[in-house]
């Protein structure tokens, strides 16, 4: 998976990064975004995500390749003459200042005179709706002020560029979703660029122009949020965004648009091949659960496989059902909550159904 373009705005061109020498935790990254795009790098723990930030960032060095801005390498550029705004988990904001002397610090290290900065910190505070909060210190704060502070201190000096680590990682639910759509619509209205880190894939498909999932130091899959969850190019990605439902199986033909596989149960059903080689060599059929339905009326081309429900989950707006089918005991289907929607019992024997267009073989 690799991208890069001459006249992209950040660019990342052959990137590698080992700490010992040895090992590559990102391995021959290519990556290019243009000028106010709002990118996420999504994977989990481990897979090169924050390294590559922190190399774009300048607190840490590519150990081979260039990283650009505007398409000027920016390797042996230091961090704070990069014009880049950060916002952490962990807020990093200064204990002993007020709020106000938090946000004049990176205005003062940029020699801007005393009458801008009040008037750039006055825009700032307001931006995160924190205007009456200057003479405060953080520690008078809640978590979710102290992350918009740190959100207004990152942009007070107008960067072009923000980079953002976990930065609701720390907070509670509805207070991060709240902020999720706050960031997302201050980054549009100004028009600056955002390279944004999170293990959160609701965060990353809620909050993204595009996501660039990441798995073992390469971007796995690099697409807007829709494609990734509707598209996935391989079972690590189908498995990462979302819930998804597997069966595994042996490819037996394999014509265009259409490939037939038998499940490792016996049956044989009809998937859209994506990720997979020839006849006889194994497969992973994946299937999202709001794409399964009960006693299908689908039409002539769907799939119907029996299925014995296993467990019966209420979840206000919808309902999960747990199914024991073709083989896997945690197969799962999700129903809106609707008026007449039927409560499945446990033990309770029913078919189900999909069109083979949402039903994706990947590899195994």
């Amino acid at each position: 998976m690799t991208e890069a373009a001459s006249d992209a705005f950040v660019a990342f061109e052959r990137v590698q990064k080992s700490y010992d020498g040895e090992t590559l935790v990102v391995k021959d990254l290519n990556l290019a975004m243009p000028k106010g795009e709002f990118l996420t790098m999504l994977g989990p723990s481990g897979s090169g995500k924050t390294t590559c930030l922190m190399m774009l960032a300048g607190f840490e060095t590519a150990t081979h390749g260039e990283i650009k801005l505007e398409g000027k390498p920016i390797n042996n550029i230091p961090p704070h003459k990069r014009g880049i705004g950060m916002v952490f988990q962990n807020y990093a904001l200064f204990p002993h200042m007020t709020v106000a002397e938090n946000l004049a610090f990176p205005l003062e290290v940029r020699k801007i005179g005393k009458s801008e900065r009040e008037e750039k910190i006055k825009r700032a505070l307001d931006m995160v709706q924190m205007g009456h909060f200057g003479g405060r210190r953080p520690a008078q704060l809640s978590g979710g002020q102290q992350q918009r502070i740190a959100l207004a201190r990152a942009l007070v000096f107008e960067p072009e560029l923000v980079l953002m680590d976990e930065p609701l990682g720390a907070l509670d639910k509805q207070l991060r979703e709240t902020l999720q759509f706050e960031i997302t619509r201050l980054a549009h209205d100004l028009g600056i660029t955002v390279v944004y880190v999170t293990h959160d894939q609701t965060e990353a498909l809620t909050m993204s122009d595009r996501v660039a999932v990441f798995d073992d130091g390469r971007i796995q899959q690099l697409a807007p949020p829709d494609e990734l969850y509707e598209a996935p190019r391989n079972s690590f990605v189908a498995q990462f965004i979302g819930e998804n439902n597997t069966l595994e199986g042996t490819l037996e033909r394999v014509e265009g648009e259409r490939c037939t596989v038998r499940l490792d149960s016996g049956e044989v059903i009809d998937a859209k091949p994506v990720n997979v080689g020839k006849a006889g060599e194994r497969t992973k059929v994946s299937i999202r659960p709001e794409r399964v339905e009960f006693d299908p009326e689908l039409g002539p081309d769907a799939h119907t496989l029996k299925a014995e429900v296993r467990e019966f989950i209420y979840m206000g707006d919808t309902f999960r059902t747990r199914l024991s089918v073709a083989g896997n005991d945690d197969f799962i289907v999700k129903t809106r909550n609707r008026a007449d929607q039927v409560r499945l019992t446990p033990g309770q024997s029913v078919t189900i159904g999909w069109l083979p267009q949402d039903c994706r073989a990947l590899d195994a």
